[in-house]
């Protein structure tokens, strides 16, 4: 039989040549672990590098929407004008055309404007919101009719992009939103000290509006709360409960076994599956309102479910056998080892995945979409059952909008929300580390 091993070289044993033979196989391992490390750390930084990219495109596109350009009016609350029959009830007051007196103001700053198109050019430089708010200034305080009242009202959105440097002064006027002649009146508002930027409340405040510079994710915010509101009433106790059948009492037979699969299944089904099941169980088989946060909660307790079972069920797995059979041992009944001893120790990382599982449910769009809560509502909601958006819906909204002004709210939406779900995977985060038992 032929020795597979060659004859050793003059002046070199047998095992010299082996182990050097060993040594260049060790270096090729190494030199392989080496570029294996390297491209690690090569996905590493490209992946950390389009975040950094993405990041900072939304913020250098979103912070400009927390200021807002305001313009200082100085309005004469004409008596015939509000309320001509001096009666002061809140029925007259709060139907009299405030934005007449907008109008005349402006046109008394501006005397040489004449022309019907220049007037109407001239009035679009304040928002069309600055008649409501002279109006809730009057219906606080009466007495002010008859006074000059001095007040800063949202100038318009194009006014508002102009100053903040997303419109051009210069190039065609027929290619500009903002004209010439308009130009000459921002400039000499400007140089009169009644332009300025200030923190913008009302992007905090207000619900959606046509207007940019009005629009406010108020309305999309609380649509949201109440929605995951009644998604956590639903999906955490129910997915607790299911969990801890599934794990501590359930059969092991072909019907469980059948539950186990269909519910990994549904954690990987297309969310806008759920949104088809809501439109087609809730809303047209037992006619709830449409685009309510209740529908709205019903749609992603189905879609968070089984995300909140599944973790629920391995943090039960997790509680080492010895506390179970300790406490059958000193007489406790299956339910009262479970409901004392072993669900204690499971509930942080039960209230881990339901965090995960809610942080999902805050950015889903599509079964939202399904449902109706992709219309316009400018009211903000007051409960489970009021017509409201959430805010990926909003955010997808603003996003179809042409005006450039929502460029800016689409980009500032974008990062609340973000803010958001960083804070809630930082509570799940904080959660483990506080209550995880290590054995």
């Amino acid at each position: 039989m032929t020795n597979p091993t060659s004859p050793a070289a003059p002046g070199q044993s047998r095992g010299e040549r082996n182990f050097a033979r060993v040594q260049a196989g060790m270096k090729k391992r190494r030199a392989a672990e080496t570029r294996f490390r390297l491209y690690g750390m090569i996905a590493v930084g490209l992946g950390l590098s389009f975040l950094l990219v993405l990041m900072f495109s939304i913020v250098s596109k979103g912070y400009s929407a927390f200021l807002q350009t305001y313009v200082r009016l100085d309005v004469p609350l004409l008596e015939e004008v509000i309320d001509p029959e001096q009666t002061r009830q809140l029925d007259t007051l709060r139907s009299a055309d405030y934005g007449a007196l907008v109008k005349q103001n402006l046109r008394d700053m501006f005397p040489e404007v004449t022309g019907r198109r220049d007037k109407f050019a001239l009035y679009n430089l304040v928002s069309n919101g600055a008649g409501f708010d002279i109006r809730d200034r009057v219906l606080a305080n009466p007495d002010l009719i008859g006074t000059t009242l001095s007040i800063w009202v949202a100038a318009d959105d194009d006014v508002d992009m102009l100053l903040k440097g997303h419109i051009e002064r210069t190039g065609p006027e027929a290619d500009r939103r903002i004209k010439d002649n308009q130009l000459a009146w921002i400039d000499k508002l400007n140089a009169e000290g009644r332009l300025e930027k200030r923190f913008n409340v009302a992007f905090f405040s207000n619900g959606d509006s046509r207007d940019p510079e009005l629009s406010g994710i108020r309305g999309a915010l609380m649509g949201t709360i109440f929605t995951l509101i009644v998604t956590l009433s639903l999906s955490f106790p129910l997915g607790v409960a299911a969990a801890v059948y599934l794990e501590e009492f359930a059969p092991k037979n072909r019907w469980t076994d059948l539950i186990e699969v269909n519910i990994n299944n549904l954690a990987a089904v297309p969310s806008i599956v759920f949104g088809l099941l809501g439109l087609a169980v809730f809303i047209n088989f037992f006619e709830l309102p449409r685009s309510a946060p209740l529908v709205g909660g019903l749609v992603l307790t189905l879609m968070t479910l089984p995300t909140i079972i599944i973790a629920g069920r391995a943090a039960l797995k997790s509680v080492p056998p010895s506390i179970r059979e300790a406490a059958l041992g000193i007489g406790a009944s299956p339910m009262q080892a479970m409901l004392y001893h072993v669900l204690p120790l499971a509930l942080p990382g039960m209230l881990t995945g339901t965090i995960i599982g809610m942080a999902q449910a805050l950015g889903e769009t599509a079964p939202l979409l399904m449902i109706g809560m992709v219309a316009f509502i400018a009211d903000v909601p007051q409960g489970i059952f009021d017509p409201s958006t959430a805010l990926p819906v909003q955010i997808y909204l603003w996003a179809d909008s042409p005006e450039r002004a929502y460029v800016e709210r689409t980009s500032a939406a974008i990062m609340i929300l973000l803010a958001f779900l960083a804070l809630m995977n930082t509570v799940a985060v904080l959660l483990r580390k506080r209550f995880e038992q290590r054995w």
